[in-house]
């Protein structure tokens, strides 16, 4: 029975990867914040768009401070963070189960690092990396842990892939947000479903299917049992938060574009940081001492 149980699971979490791999073939993640047809344009207004509207990325993945060393990205969407540690001089390599996003992700190094080589980008599954052991000397990856149907899969590859007292920086969703509470309103408040949880919303209506959530509480042993010691965690206010995004195609109705016309973003700010959607989370592989 416990075999039937195993397979039916791993059954369960295939199907749901090939959801979630279809779900970003459709869209690479950022894509919809370029809209100009020239090129390099293109792929500038993603970059600026990011960084407007979550300006601490930057400081934290302190993409100068690795040169020379070996950077993993797992999760590399439009590329916007990855091309940065390629511009700063890491010896960066990418994965990204989405074919659209790697070819993506190509063509923007192609037009704005033409003259780049220390890349490499890989299609590939972070639950089961094509890497030996310890071999980076940070991996980083924003917003990519949520979307895997076996978050500590992916987080125990980071780890074994991960040299001694490497470091890992993760952004995960966190509960609570201002964004759980908006698809708690949305799809569960307003569909007279008022008992279903902002989780259960994030899970069903936030990106991919399947998308997780976690509080600061639930997030600490997830990655302790993977083996790091976490060094900070921190929640953020993201554009999901203040709704200062493209409304996806099922939200361009005009209730919903009115509603974020008068959303009361002071509000949002007023509370700060703290019911931020953006989890940071930096991690450490704790150094082997020798016997």
């Amino acid at each position: 029975m416990d075999q039937i149980n195993s397979r039916d699971i791993d059954l369960e979490g295939r199907l749901l990867i090939r959801k979630v791999q279809e779900y970003w073939e459709k869209e690479t993640c950022g894509v919809r914040y370029g809209g100009s047809r020239d090129g390099k344009e293109f792929f500038l207004e993603m970059e600026r768009f990011r960084y407007r509207t979550e300006p601490f990325i930057p400081g934290f993945a302190e993409f100068e401070r690795y040169q020379g060393n070996q950077v993993l990205e797992i999760g590399v969407g439009a590329g916007v963070d990855f091309s940065r540690w390629v511009r700063g001089g890491a010896r960066a390599v990418g994965v990204d189960f989405s074919l659209g996003a790697v070819q993506h992700v190509r063509g923007r190094l192609e037009t704005l690092e033409p003259d780049r080589t220390n890349f490499a980008l890989v299609m590939g599954d972070g639950e089961s990396l094509c890497f030996g052991d310890g071999v980076f000397d940070l991996v980083y990856s924003y917003g990519c842990v949520h979307h895997t149907p076996h978050p500590m899969a992916l987080l125990r590859e980071a780890f074994r892939v991960l040299k001694p007292g490497g470091e890992l920086k993760a952004m995960i969703y966190h509960l609570p947000s201002w964004t759980g509470w908006l698809l708690w309103s949305r799809h569960c408040l307003l569909k007279a479903k008022p008992w279903r949880l902002p989780r259960q919303a994030i899970f069903e209506h936030l990106e991919s299917p399947g998308t997780k959530a976690y509080s600061m509480a639930e997030a600490r042993p997830l990655f302790e049992q993977a083996g790091f010691d976490v060094v900070e965690m921190t929640p953020k206010l993201g554009a999901g938060d203040l709704l200062a995004i493209k409304l996806s195609e099922k939200y361009k109705g005009v209730v919903n574009r009115l509603f974020q016309r008068l959303y009361p973003r002071w509000l949002v700010r007023f509370f700060g940081d703290r019911f931020g959607v953006h989890l940071l989370v930096r991690a450490k592989k704790p150094r082997q001492t020798e016997v």
